[in-house]
Parts: structure tokens; sequence; C-alpha cells
């Protein structure tokens, strides 16, 4: 909620490196993202591990729609997503104003 105050937006697409709180899973938590997978929809989260049958720690790939940004990882292109977005919440996107609303239909032929 405070992200989307501040930044005026409320998804982006999530990117390695972001620190990302999980919401809805078994395996609740934090912690950084390793990788985004998008072929297999799954992001690896980098203290949500589970062992093998060999023993070897492996992370867990939890869906993205289950997780939370708290803190985004900021670069150049993600500074240009939030100015477009910004951007056209700020036009008016062609709708009625007002004035506009109320105008008797007489002034038509």
């Amino acid at each position: 909620p405070e992200l989307r105050q501040k930044y005026k937006v409320r998804s982006l697409p999530i990117r390695k490196q972001n620190k990302v709180r999980v919401v809805r899973a078994q395996s609740k938590g934090k912690g950084k993202v390793i990788t985004c997978s998008r072929k297999k929809y799954v992001v690896p989260i980098e203290r949500i591990i589970r062992e093998r049958a060999t023993q070897m720690p492996v992370p867990v790939g939890i869906h993205p729609s289950n997780c939370v940004i708290p803190k985004i990882r900021m670069a150049k292109a993600r500074k240009f997503i939030f100015d477009r977005k910004t951007r056209e919440t700020k036009q008016d996107k062609g709708k009625f104003s007002k004035p506009n609303v109320g105008v008797p239909m007489a002034d038509v032929d």
C-alpha cells in the first residue's frame, strides 16, 4: 500500500533481486527473487527452500500472484515505466467533464 501511494501504480512486473513477501502459499515468508521463469510462471525465492530426496536444498517456486513487492529494485527501465503510467493517469482519457454532460439537447438541430 505504501508503494502504491508513492508510485501511483497498482501492479508491476516482478524482476530479479526484488524483495518479495509471499502472502498466499504453504511456505509464507520474505526473501529476494533469485530468477524469474516466465515459461513456468514461477518465481524462486531465496529463503524459501525445501530438500530433495538426495538431501540437497532447492528453492521453491511461487506463483507471482501470491507475492507482494514491499521494496523495489529501481532501474532505468523501471523509472521509465513509472513515468509512463503516471502520465497516463494524469491525462483526461477522452472522458466527458461535468460542464459538458449537463448541456441540453436544444442546441442540436
